[in-house]
């Protein structure tokens, strides 16, 4: 192999090489992000909500939490004879688009009449942040 050759190979192993150490960089810190933001989502605290105080009325809750704003949403809750009788997704930050698994986990609420209850498979972190909408709702509707 000619000496030109060598060369111009040498340069193209280095060249990938600082490709692949900067796409190793890149994706290094992308993941530590994304794992900062399922710290916070798993850490969300759902506090108690004392379903027996709720006065009626309709109550807009929302959640902005995220590092991305992925999770972020905003739901209205009605209180009806002092129960939960609906809940409405009336915005979602969620790049998913259509997904319904939101009103699984509110009908869930409603049956339960409590925020103590299962999350959806797959979906725990974003099911806490409905529920933690759901909860700023219901702050609302107790001190009203």
């Amino acid at each position: 192999m000619s000496e030109r050759r060598k060369r111009i190979m040498n340069g193209w192993v280095i060249a990938l090489l600082v490709v692949v150490a900067g796409l190793a960089t890149a994706g290094g810190v992308g993941w530590s992000r994304l794992s900062k933001e399922h710290k916070e989502a798993r850490s969300l605290p759902l506090n108690a909500v004392d379903f027996n105080k709720l006065k009626d009325g309709t109550y807009h809750g929302a959640y902005e939490g995220g590092m991305y704003k992925w999770r972020a949403n905003e739901c209205q809750v009605t209180v009806s004879s002092g129960q939960v009788t609906d809940i409405q997704l009336v915005g979602s930050g969620d790049p998913g688009g259509k997904n319904t698994q939101h009103q699984e986990l509110y009908d869930r609420v409603i049956h339960a009449q409590s925020l103590q209850v299962d999350t959806i498979s797959s979906a725990t972190l974003t099911s806490k942040a409905y529920l933690q909408a759901v909860e700023n709702a219901l702050v609302q509707a107790q001190y009203a």
